[in-house]
């Protein structure tokens, strides 16, 4: 039987069978048995599902690692998200992903389907202008961002019609 050897830094989390386990100190685990896992950068914390592609991969995620119990309902969300994404989008690349990420999911190929997912989360901030990792608005800098600021400021000193 083969083992996986994963190097933990401290603080890192790691998700096994639906148990979360938060590293204190820098660690080398060792899993001799088959396991549901993800770590590190993998690991999504429900507020971070704040967009709909992140909301499908932290349910692909629950699908995944979550408790054994949840593991069906987590995975009918992942497949509704889906197609409530694919008919909102305009973007074919991301329907045939995420068509694609279902199909590995049902293959047991969770790796592939979470990476799928994750291209899509790129695509997804790109096209809105969300900051990659976060999903957040990106704050507006430069030329732009004294534009916005200009007009706020003209707008407010406009006399108002009473």
């Amino acid at each position: 039987m083969s083992t996986l050897v994963l190097e933990m830094r401290a603080g890192e989390l790691m998700v096994v069978n639906g148990a979360s386990l938060r590293f204190r100190s820098r660690t080398r685990v060792e899993l001799v048995a088959k396991a549901r896992f993800l770590f590190g950068k993998q690991v999504m914390a429900p507020e971070a599902a704040n967009t709909p592609a992140r909301r499908i991969y932290f349910a692909l995620q629950c699908a995944y690692v979550g408790p054994e119990e949840d593991r069906e309902a987590a995975m009918a969300d992942a497949h509704r998200l889906v197609s409530e994404f694919q008919e909102a989008t305009t973007s074919s690349m991301a329907r045939q992903l995420l068509e694609r990420a279902l199909a590995m999911a049902e293959q047991d190929e969770w790796y592939q389907a979470l990476r799928l997912v994750r291209h899509v989360m790129r695509h997804e901030a790109t096209v809105l202008g969300l900051d990659v990792q976060t999903g957040l608005p990106m704050p507006m800098v430069g030329v732009a961002a004294a534009a916005t600021a200009a007009a706020s400021v003209a707008a407010a000193m406009r006399p108002h019609a009473e």
